[in-house]
């Protein structure tokens, strides 16, 4: 049910988005307030809290977003209080972020390796993904983890590429222990 409130909702934004050309604003602006629900968890307890009125929620949105946000964002936030759904806010904005990625051709990819890459480096894996996929762009998400040893591993959607130290040595472990002697 979630997923579909999610699609349903986050649809509507896009399409509305889309007809009015401001896609790239409304985007920025469904990143910004994504991160303020995030932050905020007393904020979004009151969004969510029955006690609340629907009238005073709207309220709250308009005092908060009303002058930083574009009408689109402002009334989807309203229309979204006045369906109850305020608890899906987060699956919606990640569905959003989803289908303007997918839109814009920018892929997302998750980097590991065993110490901290440069920013030289990481320039040149994000140009590297770009030349070798049909990608534009990517939203880089780097990590550390110290038991690869060497190396890295890409995870861009489904696709993994492990090209760590670990990696190899594991596989060189199992082509050892099928080696026979006579």
């Amino acid at each position: 049910m979630a997923k579909l409130v999610s699609k349903t909702y986050g649809d509507a934004l896009f399409g509305l988005a889309l007809e009015k050309e401001m896609l790239t604003e409304v985007w920025e602006e469904v990143k910004a307030i994504d991160i303020i629900l995030k932050d905020n968890p007393d904020f979004v307890m009151a969004l969510n809290h029955p006690r609340i009125s629907e009238s005073e929620k709207i309220t709250l949105i308009q005092n908060i977003f009303g002058d930083s946000a574009s009408d689109i964002m402002t009334g989807f936030l309203v229309a979204v209080i006045e369906k109850g759904r305020t608890k899906e806010l987060g699956k919606i904005f990640e569905y959003f972020n989803d289908k303007a990625r997918e839109y814009n051709n920018i892929g997302v990819a998750y980097v590991s390796t065993a110490l901290p890459l440069s920013d030289e480096q990481k320039e040149q894996v994000e140009k590297k993904l770009i030349d070798v996929t049909d990608y534009v762009g990517f939203e880089m998400n780097y990590s550390v983890d110290p038991d690869l040893i060497g190396g890295m591993v890409i995870r861009i959607g489904d696709r993994i590429v492990d090209n760590s130290i670990k990696n190899k040595l594991n596989v060189l472990s199992k082509s050892l222990a099928n080696v026979q002697l006579n």
